[in-house]
């Protein structure tokens, strides 16, 4: 057995697997690691471009779409090698790209999972980072998620300023998510109640929580095209993640500090209701309703929570970003001064 499975999720993906998967074979460095594609139950004719196209790369097949999470869950159970990479069906990867993570991660055995640093795939050759990771993940002290390169919408232009060698970060992407396997299903995997969005930061949540560190290495990179399979601005994409980071905290922080976070992100969430609701974005407005309403009825499937809140351990989850963000105009991490 190679030591790397590099496994991607498809669900009716063929175009992108027909337009990413070539990059990926080639960039992939064969003798390390095995190019996998997992279907979630596709109804298109991604079976057979699989079949047809790249005869030579193993195909996981299932019955249905168990989403993101679920998908993931099964494809790794199924296969098990030292170390997988979760690698969205949209990222185009450039020679040599998995190298880096490897050595690092065999030389660190300390580092649960890791990401390389997330760019743009785009064709007029400027370099900008990608929203859903950037150059490494943090969350807030109101349970809102942020990134070197990337605050809210605002996305920075990729000149080198992250490339300060490997760095520790609280999430990494689930774009391209590098982890130790048996770890992975140690800490329970990815949940799939979350079906999709913020799984990843959950699931690095509870492998930071377990005593392991997460990991930005810059040495390496991959290009995200992002908004494949569910586009911004989708109110599907609002509900999950309303509800999703909903969750997020109820898991992942101790009772006594999780009743106050949640009550002010009941506020903050009423607030955006009211903001959706004056763009006249109803369907968004509603999807914030429901997601609300369906914390309330899944929260009582957790019903244990841990004694440490990593949320006060460290300094970048001490950030108010909303706060740093509309009202004193933050837009860039640099700007947040963080050591």
């Amino acid at each position: 057995m190679k030591q790397v499975a590099v496994i991607i999720l498809n669900w009716n993906g063929a175009k992108l697997l027909q337009r990413y998967l070539p990059t990926v074979i080639a960039g992939t460095d064969a003798a390390i690691a095995d190019v996998i594609v997992a279907d979630n139950g596709s109804t298109d004719d991604s079976l057979q471009v699989l079949h047809e196209e790249f005869p030579d790369v193993k195909v996981l097949q299932f019955d249905k779409n168990y989403g993101f999470a679920g998908g993931y869950n099964r494809a790794i159970e199924d296969t098990m090698y030292p170390y997988t990479v979760l690698l969205n069906s949209d990222v185009r990867t450039p020679h040599g790209w998995l190298n880096p993570l490897l050595d690092y991660m065999e030389t660190h055995p300390e580092v649960g999972a890791e990401m390389p640093k997330l760019l743009q795939d785009r064709d007029d050759g400027k370099e900008m980072f990608e929203y859903a990771g950037a150059a490494g993940g943090y969350i807030d002290c109101h349970g809102y998620p942020y990134c070197r390169g990337r605050i809210f919408e605002y996305v920075e232009n990729d000149h080198g300023q992250y490339d300060d060698g490997p760095k520790s970060v609280f999430w990494a992407t689930g774009a391209c998510l590098m982890v130790r396997s048996r770890l992975y299903q140690d800490v329970g995997g990815l949940d799939s109640d979350f079906f999709a969005h913020m799984e990843e930061i959950d699931l690095c949540w509870r492998i930071r929580l377990a005593g392991n560190d997460l990991m930005m290495v810059p040495s390496s990179h991959v290009y995200h095209y992002g908004g494949g399979s569910l586009p911004q601005g989708n109110p599907k994409k609002t509900y999950l993640n309303f509800r999703n980071n909903l969750l997020l905290l109820h898991k992942n922080v101790p009772q006594s500090d999780g009743k106050r976070l949640l009550f002010i992100r009941r506020l903050m969430d009423t607030l955006a209701f009211g903001m959706a609701l004056g763009k006249f974005h109803f369907r968004d407005a509603w999807a914030i309703v429901r997601a609300h309403r369906d914390f309330r009825k899944m929260r009582k499937n957790y019903t244990s929570q841990p004694t440490v809140n990593l949320l006060k351990q460290l300094h970048e989850e001490r950030v108010n970003i909303i706060t740093a963000h509309y009202l004193h105009g933050v837009k860039r991490f640099t700007q947040l001064k963080i050591k």
